[in-house]
């Protein structure tokens, strides 16, 4: 295989990022085990437009504003972007914004929670191998709707946690999430959990305490992902994905 072949096989990621103390964490270590070619589009930042077309798919993190908050400037800039790799039939991973942004332009509604979730939780899930049923970490105000046509992957008592839409999935939790952005979570948002009566020392600790198997639940799910979902191919080596199909799903 030529260097211009082996390129051209390769995975093409886009992650949009909205704040500094967002990053993709696990999902860093999981391209590169792919092998992936990542660029990190801060869109809070960079009003550039991106056609969404150059990637394989595209990743939207976490976000301290809100998905229908069109106040601030990026949001429906990615708004746009996200209807454009969705009508291009790029496969989109939303992450907790990300999830409510990609439920927003799939024709569901996102709104402020009548109730908010921090912490480690469990979900309820139909589907364990794609979305096992944690505990997954939240950090939540707002939630959404299942776009009409997607398929119902997960929930809790608050709302959707996890839908497939084609070849996308959108979560409401944060499968990425690590010690050290857990650290940065508490120290930038504090305020947050003094509101809602959240003990930082214990969020820390018990983030600590499961760390391996976090990091193993969100390997499956993003191998799951990709390969069931996205359908861009085989999960890693030794990884658990099994190459089912699920873009038909919704």
């Amino acid at each position: 295989m030529s260097p211009t072949e082996e390129t051209s096989t390769r995975l093409r990621a886009l992650i949009v990022q909205h704040e500094e103390p967002t990053p993709p964490g696990h999902v860093t270590d999981w391209l590169a085990e792919h092998d992936a070619r990542v660029d990190t589009f801060r869109i809070d930042i960079d009003d550039r437009e991106v056609d969404p077309t150059g990637y394989d798919f595209i990743v939207s993190l976490g976000s301290e504003f809100a998905a229908f908050d069109d106040t601030q400037p990026f949001v429906p800039r990615e708004a746009d972007l996200l209807r454009r790799a969705v009508d291009a039939d790029v496969p989109v991973l939303g992450l907790c914004f990300g999830g409510q942004m990609l439920a927003r332009v799939l024709g569901g509604r996102v709104f402020r929670g009548t109730e908010s979730e921090i912490g480690w939780l469990p979900v309820r899930s139909n589907d364990p191998e794609l979305v096992p049923e944690g505990p997954w970490f939240q950090w939540h105000f707002d939630s959404f709707t299942v776009p009409p046509g997607a398929t119902l992957i997960a929930e809790s008592s608050v709302g959707p946690q996890a839908f497939v839409a084609g070849r996308s999935l959108g979560l409401q939790f944060h499968p990425e999430v690590t010690t050290e952005i857990m650290d940065d979570w508490v120290r930038v948002y504090r305020h947050e959990l003094d509101a809602d009566g959240v003990d930082p020392d214990a969020l820390l600790e018990e983030t600590k305490n499961r760390a391996n198997e976090s990091r193993r639940m969100a390997r499956q799910l993003l191998d799951r992902y990709l390969s069931d979902v996205a359908g861009l191919g085989s999960a890693a080596p030794g990884s658990a994905g099994s190459g089912r199909d699920r873009r038909a799903t919704g």
